[in-house]
């Protein structure tokens, strides 16, 4: 935050993430069972309030998104299959809670059409 992010936003550039504050809130508190207030609060603090203008989320069913990796599994790809489910829920109730912040698009639509529909929103909010 202190050193890319921030001093990014300062300059008036645009910040493009893969991930922030509400993977944390996905992945530890809906996915561990972590105290959400708790997540939240030191999320809270590590962006100092920061929080994006746009959350894309493509949305899966969790046996579809593990097949589509490719790569050497994580320590996140090892979990049982029900954290998996646990974190999906959970990203979906965030966007549910602030759906002005997130778009939530489903990820096994053809990929131009995903790209197509992300780029009609953040069009949107750009000057």
């Amino acid at each position: 935050m202190s050193q890319v992010i921030g001093p990014a936003l300062g300059k008036g550039e645009i910040v493009i993430s893969d991930r922030f504050a509400d993977s944390t809130a996905a992945y530890q508190g809906y996915g561990r069972g972590l105290d959400l207030s708790f997540v939240n609060a030191v999320n809270h603090a590590a962006t100092g309030g920061l929080r994006p203008n746009l959350i894309v989320l493509l949305d899966i069913e969790v046996e579809a998104g593990l097949g589509r990796k490719r790569s050497k599994q994580d320590r996140f790809e090892r979990e049982e299959i029900a954290f998996h489910h646990r974190v999906r829920e959970g990203y979906l109730k965030l966007a549910a809670a602030d759906p002005g912040r997130w778009l939530v698009l489903d990820a096994s639509l053809p990929k131009k059409e995903v790209e197509e529909l992300i780029w009609e929103r953040v069009k949107q909010l750009l000057p």
